[in-house]
């Protein structure tokens, strides 16, 4: 009597170490992705800062340019303004990385963002990398 073997079927699963190490992939990726969307919602912020400050610095030279014999240490707001794109009713402001609205000093070339009591408020901190500046 010829007896035929029955073939082993094993369940197919994963283990607990599979498991284990899919979910680190996991956790890893979806880590990265928060402090990436983080770092770009601050080069936004950042971005859109030194865009306005353009618009302003550009209405500064305007209003210079028809002033020639103003110094820029007497130009106050309300000189500016006028010069703004868009019929600006007033100076326009940028968000810190706090969210804290922050005005713009027009007294100095290049404007810059004012963190209060006339302090330059730039996080990146390089005057020249044309971020939450006007750069060079």
């Amino acid at each position: 009597m010829k007896t035929t073997r029955q073939p082993i079927t094993r369940r197919r699963g994963f283990t607990l170490l599979e498991m284990t190490i899919v979910i680190m992939v996991l956790i890893a990726l979806i880590s990265t992705g928060l402090f990436v969307n983080t770092k770009m919602d601050e080069w936004k912020l950042g971005r859109a800062a030194s865009e306005t400050l353009r618009q302003v610095y550009t209405a500064q030279r305007m209003f210079l340019a028809d002033n020639p014999t103003r110094l820029v240490s007497a130009i106050t707001n309300t000189d500016v303004i006028p010069y703004l794109p868009g019929n600006a009713t007033s100076l326009p402001t940028v968000k810190s990385l706090t969210g804290a609205d922050l005005g713009i000093l027009v007294n100095v070339s290049p404007p810059v963002i004012n963190a209060g009591s006339g302090v330059p408020y730039d996080p990146s901190g390089d005057n020249r990398d044309s971020l939450w500046d006007v750069g060079e």
